[in-house]
């Protein structure tokens, strides 16, 4: 008897879920007719026209949707929305309805402007708003807000759905509408979702205006806390929302609360922006064509460079700096160093060529003005009346003169060229935010950072470098800040412009130069870049391996021989033989020359000379790098059949990505210092 009990229970179980399982997929997707004159009408509230109210009209438009904004260019009045309030967009709901008061025939979609997009035309909307064969449907997400006491007083749901009101998006009939929004009135500066909340919870207001829950993310999609339910997935070419939860694609994605980094980084791909068939679909969109201007009219740029660390290889730095390829009358150009060690390197610079530009500005300040300085850049762009804010870090090296073109010609309010540490994940641009606001690694990031997506990307922080349209800096209400609270200077920035919804774009669609990496730079060292071949061995090739070292390995040319089994090859460049002397002969404790040499282990040297060990000068793994990665492939390839690797890493291989200039067919050893590759 105890076993058929079980069983029925199990049964009844499985046959509840079943159910369960059917009234979800019915309200989700269920394909049902409308009637011939049914339209749809889109009301939104925005007062300002931010990024995120031009995304959300792009979207309309996309989809063919009739969209009428209430509230634009005039005061918000429903308080600052940090915690309750948006009254205000009720009662302009309610004046747009008067007309349609009595039309049973419009369906009314209402939704929020700054974090919301459209991803289905009226046809799509309207038949899944007729499946719920309700007069109003609102939707839904998992937090109880913004009265939590409330949460017992709500329906119950099957199959884990979204309990909750959330006043972001609402449709129904106009007819409806207009009796739902008549029930009470709200003040402006009351809370709009704490209102509806009220009157779904009214049993007869809810029987009376026959309103139903979206419980099953049919029509909307909210993301804060259901981020974990929604995927993109690749349909036809192209990338659809997926509710995966609940097998649903809904029309109407919104990222209410914290969840608007998460919708942003959506948009990059949806609706439409970017395929791996066309790639980004939208990134020639409203582009300016500099190629049409004269030089004397284009865009006046300040060119603010921030020397804010000892950083290697700036003499590089700054030659790729005077080579930017713009027309030096509408540049001007701004110096401000707040450390010692570059000071009369920048100062030599600005009276070499700083009369080339349309004006030249230098600020040697301290580290303790770091914040001010920054800001004080904005002030002189503004009082100068600059078209765009260049900024750019000592540790950014633009290999590519067209960068600032190129970024001008994109047309953002601010943007970022995409630059990374060479061979190295690190990069300029965080594609997501952990839960505290630092770094998260993005589900596309190491896509973007290797090239594999290219296009430009709505991202939540950016360093370094970026273009900067003096108009966000005149407007006080898009204007940073690099000062919050105890926040570094670059993440304050980001997160000033993410809460004044000013997106934040990289563009990766050309290699634009790379970072340096100055954590070991030491400047009490003589010539200190020569140290720096582990850490930043792109740059250290450039300057001191020669350039015609590749043509050793040339199968065509035969190396100098002047006598037998001697052979001359170009290795390094003069640059490099003048700065490793003068380590030496700053360090000048050669050795006497004789037999006894305490600085061996068995203080003997069987053929003594007057020298100088590397370890002497710190530069023992640099030398034994510099032996097994640019001479050995040369010993090797002269006499075949023997190897001897200085490092002991005898028949092992590495990835190309560690050298730069070494042919592929001879990359058959790893480094000597493999632990400091990332």
């Amino acid at each position: 008897m105890k076993m058929v009990t079980r069983t029925l229970t199990v049964f009844r179980c499985a046959v509840g879920v079943f159910c369960a399982l059917l009234v979800a997929s019915s309200c989700a997707e269920k394909d049902v007719s409308v009637k011939n004159d049914l339209n749809l009408l889109v009301l939104t509230v925005a007062s300002e026209k931010t990024d995120g109210y031009k995304r959300f009209i792009e979207s309309a438009n996309l989809n063919g949707l009739k969209t009428k904004v209430l509230g634009l260019d005039k005061p918000w009045k429903g308080g600052n929305m940090k915690s309750v309030g948006g009254g205000y967009k009720l009662n302009l709901y309610l004046n747009a309805l008067e007309p349609y008061k009595n039309n049973d025939n419009l369906a009314v979609l209402l939704t929020d402007a700054y974090d919301v997009v459209l991803l289905a035309n009226s046809s799509t909307i309207l038949k899944k708003f007729t499946a719920f064969d309700a007069q109003i449907v609102i939707s839904t997400e998992r937090s109880c807000w913004p009265d939590k006491k409330l949460a017992d007083h709500y329906p119950t749901v099957e199959l884990d759905g979204y309990r909750f009101l959330n006043s972001g998006g609402v449709i129904g009939y106009a007819s409806q509408l207009y009796k739902l929004l008549s029930e009470k009135p709200i003040k402006d500066l009351d809370d709009d979702q704490l209102h509806l909340t009220n009157l779904f919870l009214n049993t007869d207001v809810r029987k009376k205006l026959n309103i139903k829950l979206d419980n099953y993310a049919s029509l909307f999609q909210n993301l804060y806390l259901s981020e974990d339910d929604v995927k993109m997935r690749l349909i036809n070419k192209s990338y659809v929302l997926e509710n995966t939860h609940f097998n649903s694609h809904p029309a109407i994605l919104h990222g209410n609360g914290i969840s608007k980094l998460s919708l942003n980084s959506y948009t990059n791909y949806i609706p439409n922006q970017w395929s791996p068939e066309s790639g980004c679909s939208k990134c020639k969109d409203n582009t300016i064509d500099l190629s049409m201007l004269k030089n004397e009219n284009y865009p006046i740029v300040l060119l603010s460079i921030f020397i804010d660390r000892a950083t290697p290889f700036f003499d590089e730095f700054l030659e790729k700096i005077k080579n930017i390829d713009y027309p030096k009358s509408r540049l001007l150009l701004s110096f401000t160093t707040l450390v010692e060690y570059h000071k009369e390197k920048v100062d030599k610079f600005i009276t070499e060529v700083g009369n080339q530009y349309n004006a030249s500005f230098v600020f040697h300040k301290t580290p303790k003005e770091n914040i001010h300085a920054r800001h004080f850049v904005f002030s002189l762009c503004t009082s100068k009346s600059c078209d765009y804010l260049f900024y750019i870090e000592n540790e950014v090296h633009l290999d590519n003169p067209q960068t600032l073109k190129i970024l001008i010609e994109n047309n953002k309010k601010i943007i970022a060229p995409m630059l990374t540490r060479p061979f190295k994940a690190w990069s300029n641009f965080w594609g997501a935010l952990s839960k505290d606001g630092f770094y998260a690694r993005s589900f596309d990031y190491m896509d973007i950072v290797n090239y594999n997506k290219t296009g430009i990307w709505n991202v939540p922080y950016i360093g370094s470098c970026y273009l900067m349209k003096g108009s966000i800096l005149e407007n006080k209400n898009t204007r940073p800040s690099y000062k919050e609270d105890n926040l570094d200077y670059d993440m304050a920035f980001s997160k000033s412009l993410r809460e004044k919804q000013v997106f934040m774009y990289i563009d990766n669609q050309y290699n634009f130069g790379h970072l340096i990496d100055s954590e070991t730079f030491d400047t009490t060292l003589k010539n200190p870049e020569v140290y720096q071949l582990l850490e930043n061995r792109y740059d250290w090739e450039l300057r001191y391996i020669h350039p015609d070292y590749i043509e050793n390995f040339n199968p065509e040319k035969k190396p100098a021989e002047p006598c037998p089994d001697v052979f001359w090859f170009p290795i390094v460049t003069e640059r490099f033989c003048q700065e490793f002397i003068e380590i030496m002969e700053n360090f000048g404790q050669w050795s006497d020359g004789t037999n006894n040499d305490t600085r061996l282990r068995t203080g003997y040297e069987a053929v003594p000379t007057r020298d100088i060990h590397m370890n002497q000068v710190g530069l023992e793994k640099h030398w034994l790098e510099f032996l097994h990665s640019y001479v050995q492939p040369l010993q090797k390839n002269i006499f075949i059949g023997y190897n001897h690797d200085v490092c002991g890493n005898e028949n092992q291989t590495i990835s190309k990505q560690y050298y730069s200039m070494t042919p592929d067919w001879i990359l058959d050893m790893k480094p000597c210092q493999p632990e400091i590759f990332i």
